[in-house]
């Protein structure tokens, strides 16, 4: 990795090698499973970079409208370089800063594992929702449903103890349908509806996979030194190599799932 790759902010990472290689392509299919239509109004919250409110701004087309909310400043800033007509907004997801009946269809796309209070976020995503909007928040599934990232987590367990591997696993805490059930309860979403979807992790290099959780500090980045990623660099080439393809690729599941509800 060179200076100016690990030196970047961490934004900036997470849209440039994240993105492309995790969450690009789940846009579409959350969008899908909040039956996002020509002309909706649409909010997506903890939008980061934009990834699924690009995917929603080209369903809504032209005669809709599309915001996207996100707590961290910092995401925004990469998201407002993107070429959509897109409003972008500063907020936090228990806290909405829209009135009600307010939107045709809510999504949150891998967002909701991070949220400090999740079922108030349930309910003020229903709150700004229109009678008939439809709702779809998308988690990480179990990381040993996901088998590369089940494998480094091990690895990480490994060398560097359970509380390194755990910080890796935070993104995946929520892979569990029946606890997403119970916060719905909570939330009073008694008819929501979770859905089992694949997709797959697409890296370049192992060298890519494990350079781009360096740089990012919601896992890894302020965990270990630079010693302990060069250890982790050199085990992961065994530890990965079943998912490497022959060009040098590596490739595995990473399956989602969905929280799908209607306001009525």
């Amino acid at each position: 990795m060179t200076v100016q790759q690990k030196t970047r902010p961490p934004a900036e990472v997470y849209d440039a090698q994240f993105v492309p290689a995790l969450f690009a392509q789940w846009g579409p299919v959350v969008c899908a499973e909040a039956a996002m239509q020509k002309g909706d109004r649409v909010l997506d919250v903890a939008c980061g970079t934009g990834a699924a409110t690009l995917a929603a701004a080209e369903i809504a087309g032209p005669s809709g409208s599309v915001v996207g909310l996100d707590a961290n400043p910092e995401m925004l800033a990469v998201a407002r370089r993107k070429p959509a007509r897109i409003e972008w907004r500063e907020g936090k997801a228990e806290k909405l800063p829209f009135p009600d009946n307010n939107f045709d269809a809510v999504v949150s796309q891998f967002g909701f594992m991070f949220f400090e209070d999740r079922p108030k976020a349930l309910t003020e995503m229903m709150r700004v929702l229109k009678p008939k909007g439809r709702l779809a928040v998308a988690v990480c599934d179990a990381v040993e449903n996901s088998q590369g990232y089940g494998a480094f987590a091990l690895l990480l367990d490994q060398l560097f103890g359970r509380d390194v591997g755990n910080a890796f696993r935070a993104p995946f805490i929520l892979g569990d349908a029946e606890q997403l059930m119970n916060i719905c309860r909570e939330a009073g979403l008694v008819d929501a509806e979770i859905v089992r979807r694949n997709g797959e992790v697409r890296f370049r290099s192992i060298d890519a996979m494990v350079s781009t959780e360096r740089a990012c500090v919601w896992t890894l980045g302020g965990v270990l030194s630079d010693e302990q990623f060069e250890q982790l660099m050199e085990e992961s080439e065994h530890a990965l190599a079943p998912f490497s393809t022959g060009d040098g690729r590596v490739e595995f599941d990473m399956p989602a799932l969905i929280v799908k509800a209607q306001k009525p």
